[in-house]
């Protein structure tokens, strides 16, 4: 029976600022680009050199608002850029595959906002390449790079939690007006940009399910508004998730084992607290960061940074078949709710 420490972990994260610097290019200047580089150049020593939009003019309002020295009209142009090892792809969700083929194929490293894909099939095809150019290529799920993360890993390899027999999770935020997520053709509804939390840390702790069962409900924007699933694993053992549209929810995630369980209160998929709580009678004990939101974005950067100056391919925080095995999740789960995205 494993035995319930008198302390937690600390976080093995590296320093950002210790990774090694690369010369960094930008597809797409959105929300979360913006939020993306400001972290990044706050937090580590990477160097943004390029940027591009297929607006020439959002290009170079990104550039001049974040000290960019180039700005592009096309993606194209910057891909093919000298003075570029590295690209994020920030685009649309239906634009990931497109983008990530044309960042391999001009021989660049790519980290590609989550999802990597819009399914597995797209998904299997950036890792394909990516292998094939001897490429680094990462889903920029900033979860798994978090500090909170790693203690959460440490506490999973010890055992300490027993045999895991249930995960809780849901991600749910309310959202009205014109927002992307509303949007049919940009393939929207809470799945790819609310459920992949709460999805990805089912399939990390209980792998892939050999059985799944969900239900959706429609939104009037034409989109899924909000679904459940429950995922089994080959032992019986569950994951419970919900993501909605809707509503504001906890946010939260629990991972209960026979003899702990840990607690991540909401939003667990950002900085913050974790609460590990021993089976029957016994003192709790909480790990506690500061909640930062998506300021901590730049750890994610780092750890790419890190894996191409020494040659790795994938990031053992999360590798692309970890990203593809999440993905093949939404698949069955968009199956079983009807849910349809626009043809590619």
């Amino acid at each position: 029976m494993p035995v319930f420490p008198d302390a937690l972990p600390t976080p093995r994260t590296p320093d950002p600022m210790d990774a090694p610097a690369l010369r960094w290019g930008v597809l797409g200047t959105g929300w979360i680009a913006e939020r993306f580089v400001r972290s990044v150049q706050r937090h580590t020593r990477q160097r943004f050199t390029a940027v591009a939009s297929r607006d020439t003019a959002r290009a170079k309002d990104f550039a001049d608002c974040h000290g960019i020295p180039r700005a592009y009209g096309s993606y194209e142009e910057l891909t093919a850029a000298t003075d570029v090892d590295v690209v994020y792809v920030a685009t649309e969700h239906t634009a990931h595959l497109a983008c990530a083929r044309l960042v391999l194929e001009c021989g660049k490293h790519a980290l590609v906002e989550k999802p990597l894909a819009l399914d597995a099939d797209q998904a299997t095809e950036i890792a394909r390449l990516a292998a094939e150019r001897g490429l680094f290529c990462a889903e920029a799920l900033w979860t798994f790079f978090l500090p909170r993360f790693d203690v959460v890993r440490q506490l999973l390899d010890s055992g300490v939690l027993g045999d895991i027999h249930t995960v809780l999770a849901d991600h749910g935020e309310r959202f009205t007006g014109g927002h992307r997520i509303l949007r049919p053709e940009l393939a929207g509804g809470p799945l790819l940009d609310l459920g992949t939390y709460p999805l990805s840390l089912a399939t990390w702790i209980l792998g892939a399910p050999t059985g799944i069962q969900a239900i959706g409900q429609p939104h009037p924007a034409g989109v899924n508004g909000q679904l459940a699933a429950i995922l089994s694993n080959a032992d019986g053992h569950q994951a419970i998730v919900h993501t909605t549209l809707f509503s504001n929810t906890p946010t939260s995630a629990t991972v209960a084992g026979t003899h702990a369980t840990l607690s991540l209160p909401g939003p667990f998929y950002q900085p913050g607290d974790l609460l590990l709580t021993p089976a029957g009678s016994g003192t709790p004990l909480t790990y506690t960061e500061p909640r930062t939101a998506h300021n901590a974005l730049h750890f994610e950067a780092a750890e790419a940074a890190r894996c191409i100056t020494t040659g790795q391919l994938q990031s053992p925080l999360r590798t692309l078949t970890d990203s593809i095995t999440t993905l093949r999740v939404m698949d069955d789960i968009r199956g079983l709710c009807g849910i349809t995205f626009p043809p590619q």
